[in-house]
């Protein structure tokens, strides 16, 4: 069938010139200037012009090859020389089919038209040529800068495309997709890039997507020991975004033994760098989908059985590109009241020395577009303070004892990001006395202009000074001292922070560590 529609496609193309075809401004005829300049005001010459008869004549056309390479098939299912003809013209108004994808405003009269369901049906078409075809044509009817041209074209075409179970179709679909054949490979990535529009536009789809098994063909997909290629990246992308801000589809990633598949592909970068930029976007897509997945509580447990605290700590030990990312997930695996049982593992498999360097010393060495010098400070701190919050016992002291090391340097050290994240928020603070902003987007901003990082730090402080030996609390004043900084600045950090505890765990929890930081803060 390709090499028919090959001879095809070469019999329709032009001759070629012999006559140079870049030509300077000076040697174009007015004729030829003219004719530029009507191609550049409607972007369309001797093209036909779309309107509801070129479609209608389209659509017909379309539906008539349908019937009769359905017919021919019924008629010689072992005879293929017999219907190859009827296919090759399937495919051809296929093609032709994809100037539909210029006009979103005709939408809504191919919806009634119903041309959806006759596409949609293709797509389990015994020649996976014309599949291919099918999904590319809607992958540019899908296109999320052609449906933003039409609003009503847009709702038109997701309506009847959903109604008619196009993701159950195309996930189907996919498994009988050979990647090893370009054009099916092609057709794989088309296929991920219509669920992707559609879930730009319909964010519910996420949790339909998932329902109909592409959460688990994802993680088979990732799972394929190939060479990395545009498929494998593209998979991750969506994982990725199938598991943002959605609790149930990280659920049930978790009980697909997900976490596990995540934690296999990641394991490779523990000594080895991505060799490009495109594997690095695969990194990087594989760790947020890990972060995301470690807000649903269950699967912090599995994370823990699936030894990912180890792998992560063997990353930050192994200074690796991947430090970046495993340093985000151990943030996330160990904060809040879930994250008890892995910040006293952490301790218990040597992390403390992992941790502490590069608590003392921000490394140099962040390659490209990876964590900047705040957010490696903000990762770090935020785990000594869950581990301040949630260690008990040995594992307990162990911690707070680090603090009393080589003279007191990791209290120096505190106390240096201290001042320097005071510092930034101040300078912020007075940008702010003008502005008749409402109070939570200004705080929202002083978060995220060093406060978040400067609470936590001023945390570690209050929390070392009350359950550590008397030397801590009185290098902390002998530096507060020096600079001639007031006690009562770190007070009033924490009564603040206290007030505005976030949305993690249950009220219960929230009022007990409420009180915990303010009994802290009148201690101090």
């Amino acid at each position: 069938m390709r090499r028919i529609a090959r001879a095809k496609a070469n019999q329709m193309t032009r001759p070629v010139s012999p006559v140079p075809s870049i030509q300077t401004l000076d040697q174009i005829t007015e004729e030829e200037r003219q004719e530029i300049l009507k191609f550049v005001e409607t972007e369309q010459t001797e093209g036909e012009v779309i309107d509801e008869t070129t479609i209608k004549r389209i659509v017909l056309n379309f539906e008539k090859r349908c019937l009769k390479n359905r017919e021919m098939r019924i008629k010689f299912p072992d005879a293929p020389e017999k219907f190859m003809e009827s296919e090759v013209e399937l495919h051809e108004i296929l093609q032709e089919m994809r100037v539909l994808a210029t006009a979103p405003d005709y939408y809504p009269l191919l919806v009634k038209l119903h041309v959806i369901p006759s596409l949609l049906e293709l797509l389990s078409h015994d020649n996976t040529d014309v599949a291919v075809g099918t999904i590319e044509l809607l992958q540019e009817m899908s296109d999320v800068d052609i449906l933003h041209e039409s609003e009503e074209g847009a709702e038109a075409l997701m309506d009847s495309l959903l109604e008619h179970q196009v993701i159950a179709l195309l996930v189907q679909n996919l498994d009988r997709l050979d990647e090893n054949v370009k054009e099916e490979s092609d057709g794989v990535h088309n296929t991920l890039a219509i669920i992707e529009n559609l879930t730009e536009l319909r964010p519910e789809i996420c949790n339909e997507s998932v329902k109909q098994g592409l959460l688990q063909w994802l993680l088979r997909r990732l799972k394929v020991k190939s060479p990395f290629d545009a498929n494998k990246l593209y998979a991750s992308e969506l994982l990725s975004i199938l598991l943002q801000d959605n609790n149930q589809n990280r659920v049930a990633l978790g009980e697909m033994d997900g976490i596990d598949t995540l934690l296999q592909q990641l394991a490779f970068y523990k000594r080895h760098d991505p060799s490009n930029a495109e594997e690095h976007e695969l990194m990087e897509n594989l760790f947020n989908a890990l972060c995301s997945a470690l807000m649903a509580t269950p699967n912090r447990d599995k994370f823990l059985k699936g030894e990912g605290l180890q792998l992560m700590n063997l990353m930050l030990r192994e200074k690796k590109t991947s430090r970046n990312g495993s340093l985000k997930v151990l943030d996330y695996a160990m904060s809040g009241p879930h994250g008890r049982d892995n910040c006293n593992k952490f301790v218990d498999i040597l992390g403390l020395r992992t941790i502490f360097p590069l608590f003392m010393k921000t490394p140099r060495k962040n390659r490209k577009k990876v964590l900047s010098a705040e957010e490696h400070e903000e990762h770090v701190a935020s785990i000594i303070a869950s581990m301040l919050r949630n260690c008990r016992g040995s594992q307990r002291q162990r911690l707070i004892s680090k603090f009393t090391e080589n003279d007191h340097e990791k209290v120096d050290r505190l106390m240096e990001l201290h001042f320097k994240y005071l510092e930034k928020v101040e300078a912020l603070d007075s940008l702010f006395n003008d502005e008749n902003e409402d109070e939570d987007s200004i705080y929202l901003k002083r978060l995220e202009g060093g406060l978040f990082t400067l609470q936590l730090v001023d945390y570690i402080i209050v929390e070392i000074c009350a359950a550590g030996p008397a030397s801590i609390k009185q290098r902390v004043s002998h530096i507060l001292n020096l600079r001639g900084s007031p006690l009562k600045t770190i007070r009033h950090i924490m009564r603040e922070y206290a007030g505005n505890l976030g949305e993690e765990g249950d009220k219960e929890w929230r009022d007990q560590e409420q009180q915990h930081i303010l009994h802290l803060v009148d201690k101090f």
